[in-house]
Parts: C-alpha cells; structure tokens; sequence
C-alpha cells in the first residue's frame, strides 16, 4: 500500500544542518527544564494512598476530585475502577509520613481517620471499600527499575543492529533513541505535566516505535547500496528515506490518529499517556530521519560498511 503514487524525490538531507540546530537547541532546552524543575512524579513514584470507593449510583468522577481538593487533599487523581459506580482515588500522603508514624495520640490509625475523613467529604452514598499506603520506598524502587529497563532495553538494541547491519548504524541508533524520551521528559518538566509508571510504559513503547521507523530506513539504505552502485551515501540515504515515505506516512499517521482519539477521548487518566505517545509518534518518526540517519552519515558511512566483500576467483587452471 503506498500513500503517494509517485516516486518522491525529496532532498532529506540538504536540511540536515538545520535540523541538528533545532534538535541541540530542543535537547538543552529539555536538560534545563529537568535540572531547574525536574519531573511532577506522581503517587507511583512519592508516595500516598491508594482509596477504592463504591457508590450507589454512577459518580462523576471531575465532582469528587473537586470535592476532595476542597477538602484540603492535595496531589487528587479519581479514575474509575471496574465497574461505573467504583471508583479509585488516589492523595498524597502528609510530609513526614511513613509506614511507623500510623498511631495518632486517640488511639486510631492514620488509615482510619482518612477513611473517616474521605467518606465524610464524599457523602453517604460513598463506601470506602478499601484503603492501601504506598511508601515512597516502592516508588524509588519503581523509578530504580524503570531506569534499568531503558538501559537495558538500549544495550540490547544497539548490539542488534550492531549485528544486524554495522556499528556505525548501532551507534547513530543508540543516539537517536535516547533523543526521543530527552525532548518528551522535557517537555513534561516545562508544564509540569504528571509522571506516572503509565507514563514511563509510554516511553518504552516509543523507543520501539522510533526503532521500527529506523531499522526500516536502515535496510533500505543497505538494499539501494547494491542497486545505486555509483551514487555518493547521501544520494543513498535520501533514496532510502524516500523508498519508505509512503510507509512512515501511513503507519506514524494512523498511530497518531488512535492516540489523538484517546487522548481527547480517553478520560483525565490518560491524557499524560496518550499525550507521551503523541509527542514519541512526531519525535520518532523525526528522529529516525534526521537524527539516525544523519548520524549514520556524519559518523562516515560507506558502502564497503554494509556489502560483503568480493570473493576473488582464480583463473589458474
């Protein structure tokens, strides 16, 4: 299926020192944001509790955080749960709190009296069926974890195109993934957007997106270096870029379509993944071009790189 009928011809690469510009200036704008705010980490990552509340009849859900936030509970995320009439609610829990510090001078646990609390601010239709604590300690192991995942889910990307294609490719690959979570982690330190473990499953999922974009053009690039015998590497790049236009434009055009749906759609509880998505769908698709590409260029790519070498035949008799 080809979205354009015609060959393009479009010079990719006459635009390449634009486009690092824009992607060194995106990138220490990112860093900036995330030395001088850092991230808004949500309960999975600072701790707080976890409330299940049922209801008689269906909830709003936008009511009863208003409700809450009213209340004086701060850090308020109400999604529902199940069914339509359940709901989760997710507060902050008080500076200073930890698992010991339970016990208040009546004899009754701090879990007690913010059910006690919840259930007064939610009225009589609502029924606190359950109450956890989630210390800031799961969350530092959960932050740990998700670091150790990208490191790892990076070293065995680029010891796969290492193998696959050349290290060149492996290096330049390497690079322009790690392009894509910096510009979409700064972009939630600026407006102070939410980041959740939803959010950091989204990263993950657009470091694979970014890489199916870039293997493609990948294998095209070595294909058109045995049919363009005579061209120079960024003749062979834009052809490349080019041959698998129709097929980014369709694949990253109906992925941005679903996740537009679901973030307009979807309900407040998805609008930081879906937005993480939205922005890994435009960053990738731009990085695998112009980051991964050019690179791969600039670090001296050749065709002897990719082809195998010629075997000599004897003559002798």
């Amino acid at each position: 299926m080809e979205f354009f009928k015609r060959k393009t011809n479009i010079d990719f690469m006459g635009i390449r020192k634009w486009t690092a510009v824009v992607s060194v200036v995106l990138i220490g704008l990112s860093f900036i944001f995330l030395f001088a705010r850092g991230l808004n980490m949500g309960l999975d990552f600072t701790g707080g509790y976890q409330i299940q509340v049922n209801y008689q009849s269906t909830p709003s859900t936008q009511e009863v955080a208003k409700t809450l936030e009213k209340m004086g509970f701060s850090a308020v995320e109400v999604t529902t749960f199940g069914s339509s009439d359940s709901l989760m609610i997710k507060l902050s829990a008080p500076k200073g709190e930890n698992e010991q510090s339970t016990i208040n001078q009546d004899g009754q646990s701090t879990q007690q009296l913010l059910q006690q609390q919840v259930e007064a601010a939610l009225g009589q239709q609502a029924h606190v069926t359950s109450l956890n604590y989630i210390g800031p300690q799961v969350g530092k192991e959960l932050a740990t974890n998700g670091l150790l995942a990208l490191i790892v889910a990076m070293i065995c990307i680029i010891g796969y195109i290492a193998f696959r294609f050349e290290m060149k490719f492996a290096i330049s690959a390497g690079i322009a993934l790690l392009h894509d979570p910096i510009l979409i982690l700064g972009v939630f330190s600026a407006f102070q957007l939410e980041f959740s473990q939803v959010t950091l499953a989204a990263l993950l999922a657009v470091i694979g997106f970014s890489l199916n974009d870039t293997v493609v053009i990948y294998d095209r690039v070595r294909e058109n270096f045995r049919k363009m015998r005579k061209a120079s590497v960024i003749e062979v790049m834009n052809r490349s870029i080019n041959d698998t236009l129709s097929r980014t434009i369709i694949t990253s055009g109906l992925t941005l379509l679903v996740v537009v749906v679901l973030y307009f759609f979807g309900g407040p509880s998805l609008h930081e993944f879906s937005l993480a998505l939205i922005l890994g769908v435009i960053v990738g698709t731009y990085s695998s071009i112009y980051v991964a590409g050019v690179l791969a260029v600039l670090f001296g790519l050749k065709r002897e790189s990719l082809l195998p070498p010629q075997k000599l035949e004897d003559d002798r008799p």
